[in-house]
């Protein structure tokens, strides 16, 4: 811990908010063909998903690596900017009508991958735990739900 200390990243934030944003709008606007209003039959993993993923965003936005370098352009933020975009892009298929394995492995995988991706350029490895976590229920609930 003596290498982290409070602070405020706002791009963490930005970046849970450029995720978070498909779904306010799926709570608000049902997509045709929405088999994501289903009954989850893996409410235990949610549960430690959504703790998970508190954790993760609370420590992506305010926990701050001293020794993180400056923000700029690296080959993980891109990453992360590809992750966003294939994810926004699954969100539009979806809303077109497409409910496939494909369409629901584009809105589990690479939300989960820019988090990760942007706590390792960021050097925030307490913030890769919960992602970690929050991963693997994510999948676990994509597949289990809508893909077996």
């Amino acid at each position: 811990m003596k290498k982290y200390k409070l602070g405020y990243d706002w791009r963490g934030l930005i970046l849970f908010l450029l995720i978070m944003l498909p779904n306010f709008i799926w709570f608000a606007v049902p997509a045709p063909n929405d088999i994501l209003r289903a009954e989850s039959v893996t409410e235990a993993i949610d549960l430690i998903g959504s703790i998970c993923q508190v954790i993760m965003v609370a420590a992506l936005c305010v926990l701050v690596n001293k020794a993180q370098p400056k923000f700029k352009l690296t080959p993980l933020i891109i990453g992360v900017i590809i992750c966003v975009a294939g994810y926004l892009a699954g969100w539009i298929f979806y809303y077109c009508g497409t409910a496939n394995a494909a369409v629901v492995l584009a809105l589990t995988v690479p939300p989960c991958a820019a988090f990760l991706l942007f706590a390792i350029d960021r050097k925030n490895y307490i913030a890769l735990i919960p992602a970690v976590g929050f991963t693997i229920c994510h999948l676990i609930y994509g597949i289990a739900n809508f893909i077996v």
